[in-house]
């Protein structure tokens, strides 16, 4: 049984990663700074929690001895420079130097559609510029160069890469949608910056089982650097989003709310005043910035159809769990049902 470990495997997509990790066969470590983060996932059979803080080189080295493969799910969506610089360019660093010390054979990255690892100085935001140079960091560090393919090079690197940029992934437990509807249960009007931003949805199953198919193809194949653009098929605009939401859990009578487009200017106020209040942010500056670059497919990489996954329309899923919360399913809901 190959052996992978999940680097962010406590959080929303993590979770549905290794189950299907599980599912196929592998063998699943996830480390985590306390044992109790990853209560969610302790149920699952073949998966071992191993307390560990990722970003201490050493520790991170060592959970790698005896690692097929290695999955990169660690990320935020707020902070400063700083922290984005330390989660997605740092971090990276570090797991291509453990990675190519302990001889893992496949790594798997997950990034962010909307950002350039040939340019991540171009990018609008400080969260695309670190992913950008997270995804340069880890090409340098595992030996695949920026402006060539694997079969180019006259020595392939022993540890393949494959990085997965996804659009806003959608799903029960989200913080996207599900946060809009309870916005709107609340306010008569939802007045809203970037509203006519353009996101292509993917749901969370389908990114999970992008990752697994990358693991699989990485740990029977030689050694490749491949670049994939996760999306689901159809295109919205934020505030389309944010109308269908509110719809779907019944607010006002499954009308909705008048959803008002801010201007720029009055877009970068409210994201400052949210960015304010106690808890994760709910939009910050930088997400803003973030929105100037259309959040869709660009054609210039391939997609999950390359990885034998089919895209699933978020109108076939999104009123399963808005409109009544069916996250009692699966290997991820034993343990809330047996409690």
């Amino acid at each position: 049984m190959k052996n992978v470990l999940v680097l962010g495997g406590t959080g929303f997509v993590g979770a549905h990663v290794c189950e299907k990790l599980i599912r196929a066969g592998l063998r699943v470590t996830v480390p985590t700074r306390r044992a109790v983060n990853a209560r969610k996932i302790l149920h699952l059979p073949a998966l071992t929690v191993l307390e560990c803080d990722v970003h201490d080189e050493a520790a991170l080295t060592q959970a790698m001895d005896g690692v097929d493969a290695v999955v990169n799910l660690v990320a935020i969506l707020h902070g400063s420079p700083a922290a984005f610089e330390w989660v997605h360019r740092a971090l990276p660093e570090k797991i291509a130097r453990a990675c190519v010390a302990q001889g893992v054979r496949q790594l798997v990255h997950v990034s962010a559609l909307g950002t350039d690892h040939q340019k991540p100085q171009a990018c609008v935001s400080n969260y695309l510029r670190s992913k950008g140079e997270g995804e340069a960091a880890l090409m340098r560090g595992l030996g695949w160069p920026q402006d060539k393919a694997a079969d180019a090079l006259a020595a392939v690197p022993h540890t393949g890469l494959t990085v997965l940029r996804p659009s806003v992934i959608f799903g029960a437990q989200d913080q996207f949608l599900n946060v809009f509807a309870k916005l709107q249960k609340w306010f008569p009007v939802m007045p809203l910056a970037g509203a006519d931003a353009k996101f292509q949805p993917v749901w969370v199953e389908d990114v999970a089982a992008a990752v697994v198919q990358s693991v699989l193809r990485g740990l029977s194949g030689p050694p490749r650097w491949e670049v994939y653009e996760l999306v689901g098929p159809q295109v919205y605009r934020l505030r389309e989003l944010v109308q269908l939401a509110a719809r779907l859990s019944g607010v006002a009578g499954g009308r909705g709310r008048p959803v008002i487009g801010l201007p720029r200017w009055m877009g970068k106020v409210q994201a400052a005043m949210l960015g304010l209040m106690p808890g994760k942010p709910l939009m910050s500056g930088d997400n803003l910035d973030s929105m100037q670059v259309d959040n869709v497919a660009t054609a210039q990489f391939r997609g999950l159809t390359d990885l034998g996954v089919t895209p699933t329309a978020l109108a076939a899923i999104a009123p399963q769990y808005l409109v009544a919360d069916r996250s009692q399913t699966g290997l991820l809901g034993l343990r809330r049902r047996i409690r």
